[in-house]
């Protein structure tokens, strides 16, 4: 049975992946320190004799390599989210996307891991020239977290050509599925859009809601990240996206309520799409799960966001206050 790791396996999609991995047959160890993860995510299959959890900070190199002995993949997904956290505490930032990301391919490198799949972000695009967007588009990280993602995305490739450890970098869009948060202040809008429809309030839209987000499956990007581990590829960047684009009044239809807009953020951009044809081709992988079908499944584990915090006027106003400061147009 090999050995994987899943970095960040407490959080959304990590949760989803190492339950993936453990079906698969491997025997999985998930390092996490909690600060965003939950041990409610891997309650369904934490009694697996092939799942180990580890509490640790991807930063603390002595613990993490300590762990690192006999894998043969490591799946890296710890990270901070959020835009506007980032934007006040752009050094935490840095410590946990930037250096984190280093402590574990070092930590690769040394215990002779097989392959690194790195979980990137799409906001490295900023606001593209073009869509759907391709690999090739420039680079324009907007904010603090779209930098210090993109610049681990950057050691890690630097990591392939320099040490010849093994990685892929997945590019992920608007990721959505159950165990979304319902917390942050951008990005988490099925979670947040659930915990205020079981709340009985009305959906906080930015903008007037015509911007479209490229709204990938969760399962669907777990593929993503098995399909790459087990490839023969090494060095690439891949999109991976639902090869879609929706309107978040498309959203609000089909999930059903009363809506608020709150103010539309600069810089944001109004569309996410995702040109997945590099993917397609070279690894064989596509989405499976359509818009439709996904908000069904979310809908059908409404339960989930039962007990979750629900933004309140405030918060919002607060939020939005930061973002605009931040931009000089406060």
């Amino acid at each position: 049975m090999k050995k994987v790791i899943v970095t960040g396996g407490a959080g959304f999609i990590g949760s989803h992946l190492a339950e993936a991995l453990v079906i698969k047959g491997y025997h999985v160890v998930i390092l996490d320190n909690f600060s965003t993860g939950r041990m409610d995510n891997i309650r369904t299959f934490e009694k697996s004799p092939h799942i180990d959890v580890e509490k640790v900070d991807i930063t603390d190199f002595s613990a993490v390599s300590k762990v690192f002995e006999d894998t043969t993949f490591v799946f890296h997904l710890a990270a901070l989210a959020d835009i506007v956290p980032s934007i006040q505490e752009p050094l935490k930032y840095h410590n946990a996307n930037v250096n984190g990301t280093i402590t574990v391919l070092e930590a690769a490198r040394k215990a002779g891991v097989k392959k690194v799949i790195y979980a990137a972000s799409s906001s490295c695009y900023g606001i593209p020239d073009n869509y759907p967007t391709p690999e090739t588009a420039p680079i324009r990280p907007m904010y603090p977290y779209a930098l210090t993602k993109y610049l681990g995305e950057q050691y890690v490739m630097h990591w392939n050509q320099t040490y010849d450890l093994p990685c892929i970098s997945l590019r992920l869009f608007n990721v959505y599925g159950p165990r979304s948060r319902t917390s942050g202040t951008y990005g988490a809008v099925f979670g947040v859009f659930l915990a205020q429809k079981l709340a009985g309030k009305p959906f906080t839209v930015v903008g007037d809601g015509t911007q479209t987000r490229d709204f990938t499956y969760v399962t669907d990007v777990v593929d993503a990240f098995i399909t790459a581990a087990e490839s023969d590829k090494r060095g690439e960047m891949y999109n991976v996206g639902s090869g879609g684009t929706y309107s978040v009044n498309c959203l609000v239809e089909l999930l059903g309520g009363e809506v608020m807009h709150i103010p539309k953020r600069p810089g944001e951009p109004d569309c996410t799409f995702a040109d997945t044809n590099k993917i397609q081709r070279e690894l064989g992988w596509f989405p499976k799960v359509s818009f439709e079908i996904g908000v069904k499944q979310m809908l059908n584990n409404i339960d989930l966001w039962r007990d979750a915090p629900v933004w309140d006027e405030q918060t919002i106003a607060s939020a939005t206050k930061d973002w605009f400061s931040y931009l000089g147009r406060g």
